[in-house]
């Protein structure tokens, strides 16, 4: 049995040792210690591993010690901005009103500008909005002054309580779920643990962090703006496609009165995106509701709970089923990518499919990883909608193992997954927002290498003629293939 725990430890010497020995007392394995005093003084993660009783054990012993964390109290900390007559004595007046009002001081930073103002940031501890409120009032009888997001700082302004506030900015983010806090604790510290050995800055990890959650709660409600393109193949069949500012497309195909949906975006947009198939298909509440999963990735299934039938290949409806027992699934059983999976499944809330649901159209379709990197494109079998006819093919695993890749030799489409994104038909917030996955993860592909020759792979799959491309994200590509004279 493994738990991590998440201690607060005082800042002396021995104090480390004090809790190795206790984990040793009771046979408690440590397989994992992340500390960095530059970040938080006083977080130490602790990954141990024993059976329940000794952990159970480890626990009570570690909470009389004083070593475990307990819930925060309403004390946080607010990062001001003065603006400053560049005089001598300007912040002495401002430091007055601070001490009047008892407010500690967690940091300070100013430089002069070379106007004749300085803006001088100070984080303060505050434990009520109202005393707050009233400080500023008479501060700004003074100076103007303003509330400043910690998350946009360049520099964290208090590094002995740093996680707990880091994670409450990223709870507090409009839009976003509640979760939970711990998840967002541990994941975080796994991030920068693992960045941090690779060289980038640890303060860059959690920037990056806090940017990729920033981003998905700027899209939502009345900001939710996807760009939505409609091709049409005859009088018959045409397919929609939605690209949201952050997660994956979904493409709607719709020929002689069928519909398919193929990949569904972040569960965080549901509302905006039922409202949306609403309005693009008037009978969507009462049709049954099929659905097409390229693979695997929380970003693709966000929306998966919707549907009455999800049709996959059987590496996919495997990892949706882990998910759904609540086990590790392809990603998060890949050390350098699970941090990240598990703070993107806790900020955006995303659960499972019914494993009920899931149709594996073409069983028996796993080969040995050895056999599978040989076969970059093995075609699986066929799916039908309407009157476009799809070769479906199983990649190597390149990017995640399952990948799907669908192809109409008739109407000239194919549907490529997250094997080939049209990265220069983005639009600007697609672009910054495809910007941290690579980051946080080091890399989006399970194998890169192998990811690049499915690439080349597909496109030699496509005969001559004038092609449609739909990736997972991106634009719809064009794609012309001349015939050889």
């Amino acid at each position: 049995m493994k738990k991590t725990y998440i201690t607060t430890m005082p800042d002396h010497i021995g104090a480390f040792l004090k809790a190795s020995e206790l984990f040793e007392k009771y046979g408690v394995n440590i397989t994992r210690v992340s500390y960095n005093k530059a970040i938080d003084s006083h977080t130490l993660f602790i990954d141990a591993e024993g059976d329940e009783a000794q952990l159970g054990l480890a626990d009570r012993k570690l909470e009389e010690i004083g070593y475990l964390q307990t819930a925060p109290d309403d004390t946080s900390i607010v990062l001001l901005e003065f603006t400053l007559r560049d005089v001598p004595g300007s912040v002495s007046e401002v430091l007055r009103v601070i001490h009047r009002y008892e407010l500690n001081i967690s940091y300070i930073s100013s430089q002069e500008n070379g106007s004749e103002y300085q803006a001088f940031k100070m984080g303060l501890f505050v434990d009520s909005e109202e005393r707050l409120r009233e400080f500023m009032a008479e501060v700004q009888q003074i100076c103007p002054v303003r509330v400043l997001d910690y998350n946009h700082s360049e520099r964290v302004f208090d590094n002995s309580i740093f996680y707990q506030s880091f994670v409450s900015g990223l709870m507090e983010l409009p839009g976003l779920p509640d979760v939970d806090r711990n998840v967002l604790l541990v994941n975080s510290n796994l991030v920068m643990q693992m960045l941090d050995e690779k060289g980038m800055s640890p303060f860059k990890t959690f920037e990056s962090i806090s940017r990729f959650a920033e981003l998905l709660s700027l899209s939502k409600g009345d900001a939710f703006a996807p760009r939505i393109s409609v091709c049409t193949f005859s009088s018959n069949t045409r397919i929609t496609l939605i690209e949201p500012s952050c997660g994956s497309n979904t493409a709607i195909i719709e020929s002689l009165g069928e519909v398919l949906f193929v990949d569904s975006g972040y569960a965080l947009y549901e509302d905006e995106m039922v409202a949306l198939f609403r309005r693009l298909l008037p009978g969507f509440d009462d049709m049954r509701k099929r659905i097409f999963v390229t693979h695997a990735d929380v970003d693709h299934c966000g929306l998966l709970p919707l549907f009455d039938e999800i049709i996959a290949s059987r590496q996919t409806c495997d990892c949706l089923t882990a998910h759904y027992n609540g086990e590790d699934g392809f990603r998060e059983k890949n050390p350098l990518h699970k941090p990240y999976v598990r703070i993107c499944k806790a900020v955006t809330g995303y659960r499972a499919p019914d494993a009920s649901r899931l149709v594996d159209m073409w069983g028996g379709d796993t080969v040995e990883p050895a056999v599978e990197k040989q076969r970059l494109l093995q075609p699986i079998g066929f799916l039908d909608v309407g009157e476009m006819h799809f070769d479906v093919f199983r990649g190597a695993g390149g990017h995640l193992p399952g990948e799907t890749v669908l192809i109409d030799y008739d109407h000239h489409v194919a549907f490529t997954g997250d094997i080939y994104v049209n990265v220069h038909g983005m639009t600007r917030e697609q672009a910054e927002y495809n910007r941290y996955a690579p980051v946080l993860m080091t890399s989006v592909d399970t194998d890169p290498v192998l990811c690049t020759a499915e690439r080349a792979a597909i496109m030699q799959r496509l005969g001559a003629g004038e092609w449609k491309i739909f990736g997972a994200h991106g634009s719809v590509k064009d794609y012309s293939l001349g015939v050889k004279g």
